[in-house]
């Protein structure tokens, strides 16, 4: 069984930037696609980004795209999610998922889930 675990949320002003980290353990790490979610306080939780087990084909929802980037390390069973130009409304729970059919951008469909880790922007 997987276990992930998400650090480097915090607090930052709008047009900041912020580098999410998610350390996998459990099995091996190299052999899954992985995703980020998020949720916004009062919102369901939403699709953000995911990437392929290679690292080499990835896909975004619309309202990060050419913001945010997600890559991966399997050497280091790591996952990341590079946060730019951020705006307030990116402010949310930020979690690491796996376990889902790639391509899909369903909540319910991401099966395993880290605790998540706070990102806050303001204005």
């Amino acid at each position: 069984q997987v276990h992930l675990v998400e650090s480097g949320g915090g607090s930052v002003q709008a047009g900041g930037s912020l580098r999410l980290s998610c350390a996998a353990s459990g099995r091996t790490f190299s052999g899954y696609a992985m995703g980020w979610l998020r949720q916004a306080p009062g919102k369901e939780r939403e699709f953000v980004a995911a990437v392929d087990w290679t690292g080499r084909s990835t896909y975004y929802a619309d309202s990060v795209k050419g913001r945010f980037t997600i890559s991966r390390d399997n050497a280091k069973n790591t996952l990341y999610l590079q946060m730019s130009s951020l705006k307030p409304e990116d402010t949310a729970v930020y979690y690491c998922a796996t376990d889902f059919p790639y391509g899909s951008r369903r909540e319910s469909d991401f099966r395993s889930w880290g605790q998540g880790t706070q990102v806050t922007v303001s204005s």
